[in-house]
């Protein structure tokens, strides 16, 4: 065999060795756990007094409705909104002529009642009319009587006057419309008596934290920098049919400031319930809304716990708890986004 040949299959057998010595061999690396910086606070429950934020309108304790007793064709509106008023000014009145005929309907069959009554009694001296007749006659007379009192008293409230002096607040039916007895026309308040209000609307828990007596400052953008000192006179014990929301009303302290109804306010109302809650920054809680939420706590300072919470009140820059962070020691304010249950981290001190 020639030499050169020799050589070709050595280095052939050669070749295919450490191919094979290549095939059996594992390469065994170790990828590095990452940690990621987050930063903590320590985690202690608190006894605070909430605050409830909330809005509403303004308005007075006398709002009145006013109508009219009886039905027909109105005939004059003599105001219109924001109109002032004076106690006693005449602000609508109905067409007359029906009404009229039945005062004079039931006025004629009154006198025709006493005269058949004092022809009867007449008689019934004589003993030519009987005792029944005597007193059919009687009672005749007098349900006539009640009937004129009636038309009469109905006539009196075809018109609508003012109660007090205040203002117009809406108008709510026209000249030539035909109107139901109770039906409103004109909505009236008193505000130059100063009695204002603010009815704002409140969640249940919120609900549930206020006191009648509570304490509250008022302010409008109508009036910027005006702080209004105010107190809750009433809560509703029921939620509002449109809004769904609880009525509470807050008695606003004098001021000289010239209020109208229907202005929007805002409200700082300071409760005297007290609560003991886990008072945790905004930015820690994660895919929460006013009932529930999640937040990234921890125990060792190595590991990341998605935790579960129950949210008992969100305020501008701090949030609530109501529960679920029962056994935690600390909770990650910084770095949330970037973790998952049981991630490692490393706190930046």
């Amino acid at each position: 065999m020639k030499p050169s040949i020799l050589i070709l299959i050595l280095s052939a057998a050669w070749i295919a060795q450490s191919c094979n010595n290549s095939e059996g061999k594992t390469e065994t690396t170790t990828t590095p756990v990452e940690e990621i910086p987050v930063n903590v606070l320590p985690l202690e429950k608190q006894d605070i007094k909430p605050i409830v934020n909330t809005s509403g309108l303004f308005t007075t304790d006398d709002e009145t409705n006013l109508a009219f007793k009886v039905g027909g064709i109105i005939s004059n509106v003599y105001v219109k909104e924001g109109d002032a008023i004076r106690k006693g000014q005449l602000l609508a009145a109905l067409n007359l002529t029906e009404i009229e005929a039945q005062v004079s309907q039931a006025k004629l069959a009154s006198e025709k009642s006493k005269r058949d009554f004092a022809r009867v009694e007449n008689l019934y001296r004589d003993s030519v009319a009987t005792l029944e007749q005597f007193q059919n006659a009687k009672t005749g007379m007098e349900v006539a009587q009640n009937q004129f009192d009636a038309v009469s008293f109905n006539r009196s409230y075809a018109e609508i006057r003012a109660l007090s002096n205040g203002y117009v607040l809406k108008k709510l039916a026209s000249e030539g419309q035909v109107i139901q007895p109770g039906t409103t026309v004109l909505q009236t308040n008193g505000a130059s008596q100063n009695l204002w209000k603010l009815r704002v609307g409140v969640s249940d828990r919120e609900w549930s934290l206020i006191s009648i007596g509570d304490k509250a400052t008022v302010t409008t953008d109508a009036f910027p920098g005006l702080l209004i000192n105010a107190n809750v006179s009433s809560k509703a014990e029921g939620t509002d049919g449109v809004s769904g929301a609880f009525t509470v009303e807050l008695t606003l302290e004098k001021t000289k400031a010239s209020l109208a109804s229907g202005l929007f306010g805002k409200a700082t109302i300071h409760t005297s319930s007290t609560q003991t809650v886990w008072n945790i920054p905004y930015e820690a809680l994660l895919d929460g809304n006013a009932q529930s939420g999640y937040v990234f706590t921890t125990n060792d300072s190595k590991t990341a716990i998605k935790t579960s919470v129950i949210v008992g009140m969100i305020n501008r820059d701090r949030i609530l708890i109501n529960s679920g962070l029962e056994g935690a020691k600390f909770i990650i304010v910084s770095g949330s986004a970037y973790l998952r249950d049981s991630s490692a981290i490393t706190v930046i001190k």
